[in-house]
């Protein structure tokens, strides 16, 4: 009798863990490979090694991904760094299968899209452009394909301090604010935290909104918020450094400005992507350049100020982005130039963060998600 209810126990487990599957979604910048399209793995989560499990084929550079709340749908930005070019994609994902379906794509607005977001309602999507700096709203029918452009953003100037780099805007990411009510876009080239209303119940759901300037010649590029939805954190791309912010009624207020490199390095600065881990208790910046690695920042419980605990190398060449899974437990790490990921597990307590596996093979991974299944 007891055995056969220790069977039945460890059968039921069995199953609840087959039930739970973490995908993990790779996009990348593969020019002249259109056939590598997104490809999906299987994330163990004892073992951090990932398992292929299938490729949407046929697309061009798509470059940055994002899923809707629900799972069911993801989009991408394809097209990029293609002269006059430049598309967001939908496609549907079945978690039983492990596959996607592209569903149907739109102009972008600009030339190079390299971010999207999807508001929580999963009736909006939002898209940046770096090279022709746009911002793009579009409306997503009830099977998550996407309707035309809805609203179009573009700007021009750039605040010209960096010369090569800030000769015009860029915008680079675009980001939610905690409540969806408000979307911040970090613009490069202009040395500014862009700000729109967001209003999701519109036909045009975006108004423009004064903004922040970020300091001279930074380059502001990706943007977090904390999950209190007190504090929020850029990384910027030109100086080496990551700006803190106090968020209060919609209004973002600079609070520290911190170096993401040790003292001795001066120059060759990459600054990529920026999050904060879900337990609020950590901040992680990537840099390419000269170093390859995750900045390590503890966060102070009251205050949001950073102070640095380490570094991580990522194992590869030029970290493009990185992610982490709803618990915090893993970190992945999408090394571009080195065609791997890599897997690390976090230690909650100290932030730190320990090798688990490197898969390699992968072309030129610029984006990485992961969403677990049930």
């Amino acid at each position: 009798m007891l055995k056969s209810i220790l069977f039945s126990i460890c059968f039921i487990v069995s199953l609840l863990l087959q039930a739970q599957t973490y995908y993990v979604f790779v996009g990348g910048y593969v020019p002249k490979a259109a056939d590598q399209g997104i490809n999906v793995y299987v994330l163990d989560t004892l073992s951090g090694e990932l398992k292929h499990k299938s490729v949407c084929p046929d697309l061009l550079n798509p470059t940055y991904l994002n899923l809707s709340p629900n799972g069911k749908n993801l989009y991408a930005c394809t097209e990029a760094r293609v002269p006059k070019g430049g598309n967001v994609s939908s496609f549907a994902f079945d978690s039983l299968s492990g596959k996607l379906a592209f569903l149907n794509k739109q102009p972008s607005g600009g030339e190079n899209p390299v971010y999207v977001s999807v508001h929580r309602s999963g009736k909006w999507v939002v898209n940046t452009n770096y090279t022709e700096a746009s911002v793009t709203a579009y409306s997503v029918n009830a099977d998550g394909s996407l309707n035309p452009a809805a609203q179009l953003f573009e700007y021009k100037e750039g605040s010209n301090v960096v010369k090569d780099r800030q000769a015009a805007a860029h915008t680079h990411s675009c980001v939610f604010s905690p409540n969806y009510d408000q979307l911040i876009v970090p613009d490069l080239g202009a040395d500014k935290l862009r700000m729109y209303h967001f209003d999701a119940k519109a036909t045009q759901p975006l108004s423009e909104l004064a903004g922040t300037a970020s300091p001279a010649g930074k380059g502001p590029r990706h943007f977090s918020f904390h999950p209190n939805q007190k504090f929020a954190y850029c990384v910027e791309e030109l100086s080496g450094t990551v700006s803190a912010y106090r968020y209060k009624k919609g209004k973002l207020t600079s609070i520290q400005n911190i170096s993401a490199h040790p003292q001795e390095l001066q120059s060759g600065f990459g600054g990529a992507d920026i999050h904060t881990s879900p337990d609020g208790r950590f901040l992680y910046a990537s840099n390419r350049g000269n170093e390859n690695n995750l900045a390590i920042y503890a966060i102070h419980r009251s205050k949001g100020t950073l102070t640095n605990v380490g570094y991580q190398p990522t194992l590869g060449n030029h970290p493009r982005n990185f992610t982490m899974d709803p618990t915090g437990k893993f970190l992945l790490v999408a090394n571009m130039n080195s065609n791997s990921i890599v897997v690390f597990k976090r230690d909650i307590q100290t932030g730190m963060l320990t090798k688990m596996s490197v898969t390699e093979g992968i072309p030129s991974p610029s984006c990485i998600k992961i969403r677990k299944y049930q």
